[in-house]
C-alpha cells in the first residue's frame, strides 16, 4: 500500500480467541461502528476461489456473489483451501497481499463510508483505508453481495 501511495492506518487490538465474531470483536475493540468493519470471506464460484469483502453486520449472499463475477453457483470455500490459497489463517484473512490474487468483490455498502476496516493479515490487526483504494488495490468489483 505504501508503494502504491495509498493512505492507510494500521490498528491493533488484543484479540480474544474466545470471541464469537472476529469482526464484531474488532469493531468493539477499536470503538468504530460495526458497519465500517468488513470481513473477508472466500467462496467457490463455479470451481474458482473468489473473495467477498462484506460488512461484519451482514451475511454473504452467495447467489449475488456468483452473479457479480458472471458465475452461476457459489458456495463457501473449504477453510483449508482458503488458508492455503491466501496464505492467511481463518479470522485473519486479508483481501490485501494474498499469496495468490483471487477475484474479489467488495460489497457496495462500503462506498457509504469515507474509510473502512479490513483484516491486515492476522487476528488483532486491522487496516483502515478508503473503500475506493481497497477496490483499486484488490482489482475488486463493487457490487451488492451482502444481506442484513
Amino acid at each position: 500500500m505504501t508503494a502504491a501511495g495509498v493512505p492507510y492506518t494500521l490498528h491493533t487490538y488484543e484479540h480474544d480467541p474466545a470471541a464469537p465474531s472476529y469482526g464484531e470483536e474488532a469493531a468493539e475493540a477499536l470503538g468504530v461502528p460495526p458497519e465500517r468493519v468488513f470481513k473477508t470471506l472466500v467462496a467457490d464460484v463455479d470451481g474458482e476461489l473468489t473473495v467477498a469483502v462484506v460488512p461484519v453486520t451482514g451475511q454473504l449472499d452467495l447467489k449475488a456473489l456468483a452473479s457479480a463475477v458472471g458465475g452461476k453457483r457459489g458456495a463457501m470455500a473449504d477453510p483449508a483451501a482458503a488458508e492455503r490459497t491466501t496464505g492467511y489463517v481463518r479470522g485473519g484473512i486479508s483481501p490485501l497481499g494474498q499469496r495468490r490474487a483471487l477475484r474479489t468483490v467488495l460489497d457496495a455498502s462500503a462506498t457509504a463510508h469515507a474509510t473502512v476496516y479490513v483484516s491486515a493479515g492476522r487476528r488483532g490487526l486491522e487496516v483502515e483505508l478508503a473503500p475506493g483504494a481497497l477496490a483499486e488495490l484488490t482489482s475488486a468489483t463493487v457490487a451488492p453481495v451482502a444481506r442484513p
